[in-house]
């Protein structure tokens, strides 16, 4: 049996694994807060005490971290108990956090001085998407990995292998500006429409089937109109992808007018206390600005 080893297992972490655990595979899990880690022993889960603990027999190792300087420690850490230094010879990593595609080029150079190959492969779904196995994974690497790692993607959603190495990330990026973009177009609409006497939830209604209609007007703009923006994703890390495809765009010598527009609004957001929200919580920093004397805390 394949040996598997999740290391992060946070809110897209600990359901992925659930979803692995299911498909019958034999997981071993390790998180930097271990409660999080031991919520999966229930479910079959084998727990390490750290990184190099949960790689030593694992055969394929998925990391789903918070940003690349995490996977950065996690993986090649000084200390004695990362991960690069215990892999077995042959070992696939499959990082599956959204990180820097440069990020993703120079671990994979360093993974094979370990003798270990990778795949990166950011995943976009939220945690619906990772609890129902319906994830978009958009994968770089070589393709004989790519098949290699297929029995695992097919557990938790729709891979596509995209490139070489480093191009899932730039697959992510361009996900997350569609993204970012669009649930600040649907949360600006919704606020006009709303202004000008319309009912919201009725406006959402009538643009469903149109040209309109997108999975972000469906979920994310029910949560706008349920006023429910209670973390499944993060707004912080919305910010923090767009930042990332700025700095890529910029390192390429890409002008990207509309995603910088719009990560000013993130971070807007972010200043005024809305980091912790669902990233469709970027309507309560549009909101604010409408009534900036008489906004009220959002409900969480």
């Amino acid at each position: 049996m394949t040996q598997l080893t999740v290391l992060g297992c946070g809110l897209m972490g600990a359901p992925m694994t659930r979803r692995l655990l299911a498909a019958g595979f034999s997981v071993t899990a390790w998180n930097r807060t271990r409660a999080k880690a031991e919520a999966l022993e229930s479910a079959g889960a084998l727990l390490a005490n750290s990184p190099a603990q949960a790689v030593a027999r694992a055969d394929i190792v998925i990391t789903m971290l918070e940003h690349g300087q995490v996977v950065e420690e996690v993986l090649f850490g000084p200390a004695t108990d990362s991960a690069a230094q215990a892999l077995k010879p042959g070992a696939l990593v499959i990082d599956m956090s959204s990180i820097l595609p440069e990020q993703a080029r120079d671990h994979a150079a360093r993974l094979a001085l370990s003798g270990a190959t990778s795949l990166d492969a950011p995943v976009s779904g939220g945690t619906v998407g990772a609890e129902a196995g319906t994830l978009a994974i958009m994968v770089g690497g070589l393709a004989e990995d790519f098949e290699r790692a297929r029995p695992v993607f097919a557990a938790l959603g729709r891979p596509v292998h995209v490139g070489p190495i480093g191009s899932g990330q730039l697959a992510k990026l361009a996900n997350q500006m569609i993204v970012g973009i669009t649930l600040g177009a649907v949360a600006e609409a919704l606020l006009l429409a709303e202004r000008g006497g319309a009912d919201p939830a009725r406006v959402r209604e009538a643009l469903r089937g149109g040209f309109a209609e997108s999975r972000i007007l469906e979920v994310h703009g029910q949560r706008m109109v349920d006023g429910d923006f209670a973390k499944r994703g993060s707004l912080a890390i919305q910010l923090k992808d767009l930042n990332n495809a700025l700095h890529t765009a910029s390192a390429m010598g890409f002008d990207a007018p509309i995603t910088q527009r719009l990560a000013a609004l993130y971070a807007d957001a972010a200043h005024h206390g809305f980091d912790q929200l669902d990233q469709s919580g970027v309507f309560c920093e549009l909101q604010r600005r409408q009534n900036p004397l008489v906004f009220s805390d959002p409900v969480v």
